[in-house]
């Protein structure tokens, strides 16, 4: 009998993974199962989460006062309720898992885990790419680890107005979303752009590096055809408006950005980082260069702009790889098989 009831334990913040795991569980519910949710406070997703089951809220500090007694809670609640499927978002969230006999439990890992001590009471490992789950094995991971990947999420996309962003129509623009930290390469991105004449640079996010970033657009010279769009719910919109979807990461162990461009129907450009290396393939959905190559991915850019034949050929060929590898459909039967215990 498939399961019915599942405990989500997820203190991730906000971004990609995040909005993911909002597709992932509004998936399941629509497949009729029960559930509950251990998150942060005041995620800007809760509300789209909130109409799915309870939610207990704690940041699960290790040296927190607050974390034995939300442990506690938390215990309680699974014995009360008694899941039949204990899933962790990522390392930090694993350490909640209970020796408990009556579920499956499992943690599904979006990057590279650095060691395998908080999946002791684990029965199986799901990576959303191969690298993931070899790096478990080559740790030393003896029970199932199983690669499930990510679906782009169900919005048809709908171009926002170049106006409203005080873009001209004609405008070539580039865009890109994700957190402003270093291993996003943002500033890979920038160099690029400024080295594209007369090109528009729409930023979708937040982090850390903001303000650095602002200041190396002031300096290159691009302040008055860049936007800095902030945290947006629905990053495809401004994706589907833009000339071309560029993910410059240093390090990407999926990128689910370059799911969402192809969605949107917008030719991409990515980084030969981990994710993107093992399911685009250059020259047919995607063009491909090196980490940090700054005039090879101005390059790139420049290419999209000027071959009309060759972006044409990237959107289609996006569209192809997503519907054969990146359905819904295809992710949620094969989370299906593993709450029944077919792992």
């Amino acid at each position: 009998m498939s399961a019915r009831k599942i405990l989500h334990m997820h203190f991730g913040k906000d971004g990609g993974a995040e909005r993911f795991f909002v597709n992932l569980v509004q998936g399941f519910a629509e497949r009729g199962l029960e559930q509950r949710f251990v998150t942060r406070p005041d995620r800007s997703w809760k509300s789209e989460i909130a109409h799915l089951g309870p939610i207990i809220e704690n940041n699960y500090r290790r040296l927190s006062l607050s974390t034995p007694l939300m442990t506690w809670r938390v215990n309680r609640m699974i014995r009360a309720w008694q899941p039949d499927v204990i899933m962790a978002w990522m390392s930090r969230s694993s350490r909640l898992i209970p020796n408990y006999p009556g579920a499956v439990k499992l943690t599904r890992l979006g990057d590279y885990p650095r060691h395998l001590r908080h999946f002791r009471h684990n029965d199986l490992i799901v990576g959303n790419t191969p690298g993931i789950v070899d790096t478990c094995i080559e740790k030393g991971w003896t029970k199932p680890a199983i690669v499930v990947s990510n679906f782009a999420r169900e919005v048809d996309p709908v171009a926002v107005d170049r106006a409203s962003l005080g873009t001209p129509e004609d405008a070539f623009v580039i865009s890109g979303s994700g957190r402003f930290v270093g291993r996003k390469g943002f500033d890979v991105l920038v160099r690029a752009a400024a080295k594209v004449p007369g090109a528009w640079l729409w930023l979708a996010g937040t982090g850390d590096r903001e303000a650095e970033l602002r200041a190396l657009v002031a300096e290159l010279g691009l302040a008055a055809r860049t936007r800095f769009l902030g945290w947006v719910d629905e990053p495809m919109h401004f994706v589907a408006a833009s000339d071309v979807f560029v993910m410059p990461s240093r390090h990407e162990p999926l990128g689910n950005v370059i799911l969402e461009s192809w969605k949107a129907g917008v030719p991409t450009i990515s980084t030969r980082s981990e994710g993107p290396s093992w399911f685009a393939t250059d020259e047919v959905d995607a063009l491909l260069v090196e980490i940090d190559d700054v005039a090879g991915l101005a390059d790139a850019i420049s290419r999209v702009r000027n071959d009309h034949d060759l972006a044409a050929r990237l959107i289609a060929g996006g569209t192809a790889t997503l519907e054969a590898k990146f359905t819904k459909d295809r992710v949620l039967d094969q989370y299906m098989d593993i709450f029944d215990g077919k792992f």
